[in-house]
């Protein structure tokens, strides 16, 4: 794949009803995940000794994600608590750091990009070493899974009819449309590199405006549908793509970098058997089975902690 080039790295008019409608959605995005999980993912709260504190990000994959790590600890019998929909990766790798959350599934490329922009990105095990030099000394990545799930830039079906843009077209080929169009995304794409930035340095794209939506979640997904925007940061695992139509700009200059699947840890709260736990999960979970996943939860509606449970089960881990 093509190296990241370097540069300098996601409310509305009815700011009522979008907060409102954020609140629904982050619910909605929560599950029943578990009957140890945090009312307030933020709340400083003491837990047993020994204890693993199980953490996701504000947006639906993350949690199924956790579920699961959380599932498969258990199943080594660890004791597991969640800390669910914590809000963005600036919020969520400083409750790493301070110990209140101990496992954190995350994107392997996209923490690189957070930790330092300027990284390049030329394959998946230098983008771990690299996110390792950078950590705070008290954390560490285990292994990464083949499974991937990355940022991208999609449009919709009317927009793709109106610039003539196919799945073999690429983020460059918006140059000229960009000027009349609005694109959505969460509060961070605005000014990460691995966002509005980094489109515009590496390739030149300057829309006509932002607006704030969510990472990736409902709201992004109902303004992109309802030509709110034409254009939006939205993950390459979601279902609604194929649903809705949903046109994927390629990223021939891999400004999205890599995203592999990999729990992020706090090395002194997590003992030996919970590291081969998450090892042994990052092994057998794969872009496909990913996609499925997801499917279930977020098309199909189903409880993602159920649907964590019977994936654990059918690959052998529970």
């Amino acid at each position: 794949m093509t190296p990241t080039a370097k540069s300098s790295r996601s409310r509305t008019r009815h700011t009522g009803a979008a907060l409102v409608a954020l609140s629904a959605a982050t619910a909605l995005l929560a599950g029943c995940s578990s009957g140890d999980t945090s009312d307030n993912p933020l709340e400083e709260e003491k837990t047993e000794a020994g204890t693993v504190v199980v953490g996701s990000n504000n947006f639906a994959e993350s949690t199924l994600l956790a579920d699961i790590y959380g599932e498969a600890l258990r199943a080594k019998g660890l004791k597991v608590t969640y800390k669910h929909n914590i809000g963005s990766r600036e919020t969520s790798y400083g409750l790493l750091k301070n110990g209140s959350v101990t496992v954190l599934p995350e994107y392997n490329g996209s923490l690189l990009a957070y930790l330092d922009p300027e990284a390049e990105q030329e394959s998946t095990d230098a983008v771990n070493e690299a996110v390792k030099a950078e950590l705070d000394k008290k954390l560490t990545l285990l292994d990464p899974s083949p499974a991937e799930n990355k940022d991208s830039v999609s449009v919709n079906a009317r927009t793709a009819k109106k610039y003539g843009l196919t799945e073999s077209s690429t983020l460059a080929e918006l140059k000229d449309a960009a000027p009349e169009m609005v694109i959505g995304g969460s509060p961070e794409f605005q000014t990460r590199q691995q966002g509005l930035k980094g489109l515009e340095s590496v390739y030149g794209l300057k829309f006509k405006s932002f607006k704030a939506l969510d990472a990736g979640g409902p709201l992004t997904l109902a303004a992109l549908t309802g030509d709110e925007v034409q254009a939006a940061d939205v993950f390459t695992t979601d279902p609604a793509i194929v649903k809705e139509k949903f046109v994927v700009l390629k990223d021939p200059e891999n400004l999205f970098g890599f995203a592999n699947v990999t729990p992020l840890v706090h090395k002194d709260a997590l003992p030996q058997e919970g590291v081969d736990a998450l090892n042994a999960v990052s092994a057998e979970l794969d872009t496909e089975t990913l996609l499925d996943l997801d499917t279930q939860v977020q098309s199909e509606k189903k409880d993602p902690l159920e649907v964590a449970k019977a994936w654990l089960k059918s690959a052998g881990l529970d």
